[in-house]
């Protein structure tokens, strides 16, 4: 009550986390000292509801005032201060490594470097955001980037869908005839830990978070759109899994695409993902986007694309972009396999995948 709804799914996500660790966290503090334990997340645009900076900046037009509490709530890293102090009671590293749309990525790099270097034992890595405010849907309308019922209802009569009412459930159609992305709202969890430690305390291991990879786009004419980072942060991953795996370990790889669901993401990303698959020898690399389930989360994005990852390789099920009937033709598809329907695997076809994020401002991240 009172609280930004980020805040509020903060809450709901890492204690759902800690309880899926498989030992109370109470018994864990008993063995970790306090400052070895981080939390690194936040959001990408803001606590923008009425209860953060939303409510901040409307007070004075609402004919209200100013809360002692709304510059507090309205914090990019307050995701992380809730859960250090209302969850985890933690005193290890904190903040959130804002990135856009990769922000997730982003605070992935800081936890696996945490780790890595021994500063800290545990880290909950996420992101949390709730972007679905007028202010925010109006300001992503005006960059033209956001779907709307006019286009829709436009779209599905151009492909001879029924056009009697617009399809919510396909208005995200990532690599195929788009009209652009839809926003989603997402709080997303992960516990990386020592892998002596989890061992030790005999914990629910559910994968590796071997590298996150962060590269800027240099110069370009426009800061929203595209450019050459990402070409970067996909080829050091795919070198990577080569160098420290084997080669045949590239064909044991799945993709998960920013895929936004708009015309230039479609072009522009199916285009570094084939580029590379091309020039890593890669015959057909599959590649899904969760978005079209979900929608666009902002910061979350990439924790949607971590947590339907880790459920693929539970469920032996990655789910398909089953609402894009069919590529567009400016999509570049050589060497890679896009799934259009669900793709059921067995056990020894899958032992990596790469989660991949492109943020306005050249913000491109990929783990």
């Amino acid at each position: 009550r009172q609280h930004p709804r980020s805040l509020a799914m903060t809450i709901f996500g890492i204690s759902d986390a800690v309880k899926s660790l498989g030992i109370s966290w109470d018994e864990i503090l008993k063995i970790v000292p306090r400052e070895k334990i981080g939390c690194i997340s936040g959001c990408a645009v803001a606590q923008a509801d009425k209860f953060g900076m939303g409510g901040m900046f409307q007070a004075s037009m609402a004919g209200s005032r100013v809360t002692s509490k709304h510059m507090a709530m309205s914090l990019g890293e307050g995701s992380a201060d809730f859960g250090h102090a209302y969850v985890l009671g933690s005193m290890g590293m904190t903040g959130n490594y804002t990135g856009a749309c990769a922000t997730f990525q982003y605070n992935l790099k800081i936890g696996t470097s945490m780790i890595q270097s021994g500063e800290a034992l545990i880290c909950i890595v996420g992101a949390a955001e709730s972007g679905i405010v007028p202010e925010i849907y109006e300001a992503f309308s005006a960059t033209k980037g956001l779907a709307e019922d006019k286009h829709l209802l436009d779209l599905q009569k151009r492909l001879g869908e029924d056009c009697s009412q617009p399809n919510h459930r396909k208005i995200c159609r990532p690599f195929g005839e788009n009209i652009g992305m839809s926003l989603g709202e997402s709080a997303q969890f992960v516990i990386l830990m020592a892998d002596e430690l989890a061992i030790k305390l005999g914990l629910n291991i559910h994968g590796s978070a071997l590298a996150s990879h962060i590269n800027a786009d240099g110069y370009k004419k426009s800061i929203s759109g595209p450019g050459a980072g990402n070409y970067l942060t996909v080829g050091k991953c795919l070198n990577q899994i080569e160098n420290y795996f084997g080669k045949e370990a590239l064909n044991k790889t799945f993709f998960h695409a920013h895929g936004t669901s708009t015309p230039q993401n479609r072009e522009s990303e199916s285009h570094i993902i084939s580029s590379l698959a091309k020039t890593f020898n890669i015959n057909a690399l599959p590649v899904t986007a969760i978005k079209s389930y979900l929608g666009h989360s902002l910061a979350a994005a990439g924790g949607d694309q971590i947590i339907s990852t880790l459920g693929s390789w539970k469920n032996n099920w990655i789910p398909g972009i089953t609402s894009t009937p069919a590529l567009a033709e400016d999509v570049y598809s050589e060497n890679l396999n896009f799934l259009l329907k669900n793709l059921e695997f067995n056990d020894a076809n899958f032992d990596f995948a790469i989660l991949n994020a492109k943020g306005f401002g050249g913000n491109n991240g990929t783990a």
